[in-house]
């Protein structure tokens, strides 16, 4: 019995030495090397504060700014920390009263606007942390921010364009904005 615990905690030792210290350490190293802002968070930073991250989304329910999608964590919304979805299935009431209740808010938001409203302002994503909105989420507020803005939908349109990230590596996933990135674009449109 003896023979077979010495080389066990020996191998658990060394093994742990291994994939605990070395391993993660020369991960990390190799991260910071060759992409650090990516291994540091993808901070945005203005004005020498960090304001947010490009991966993880921020609330915005101010009129004059971009909704982004809904979050799902809790206790607060994009809570880093707690990434969770809703996981309500399509015959929950709960989801229905969530998604209606984003809806009468964009209605109450601009009452004008007539388009259909896009699945991503009224759901949340599968982490409840998604940083991105779909084009047709952004040209849908356009007309509200213009109005409360006093500007023209055009400038906000050629905006959103101007934001417009494609696919990864050309074929992955769909075109999607920063809602972040795009609201601190909006902020410098109007200084200028």
């Amino acid at each position: 019995m003896k023979t077979l615990i010495r080389p066990a905690l020996l191998l658990l030792l060394v093994l742990t030495i291994i994939t605990g210290i070395i391993y993660p350490l020369l991960v990390t190293g190799i991260a910071q090397i060759v992409f650090p802002e990516r291994a540091n968070g993808s901070l945005i930073v203005k004005d020498g504060k960090t304001i947010g991250s490009e991966l993880i989304g921020q609330s915005f329910d101010d009129p004059k700014y971009f909704w982004g999608r809904l979050s799902a964590t809790g206790p607060f919304a994009y809570n880093a920390a707690a990434s969770s979805g809703s996981n309500y299935g399509p015959t929950n009431p709960a989801l229905f009263t969530a998604v209606q209740s984003r809806i009468d808010a964009l209605r109450a938001s601009d009452s004008s606007n007539t388009m259909p409203i896009p699945v991503d302002l009224v759901t949340a994503s599968g982490s409840g942390l998604d940083p991105h909105i779909s084009p047709a989420a952004a040209y849908y507020q356009a007309s509200r921010i213009a109005r409360v803005r006093g500007l023209e939908e055009s400038e906000i349109r050629a905006l959103i364009e101007k934001h417009i990230e494609g696919r990864q590596l050309g074929f992955l996933g769909e075109p999607r904005v920063n809602v972040l990135k795009l609201n601190l674009a909006l902020d410098n449109l109007v200084k200028q």
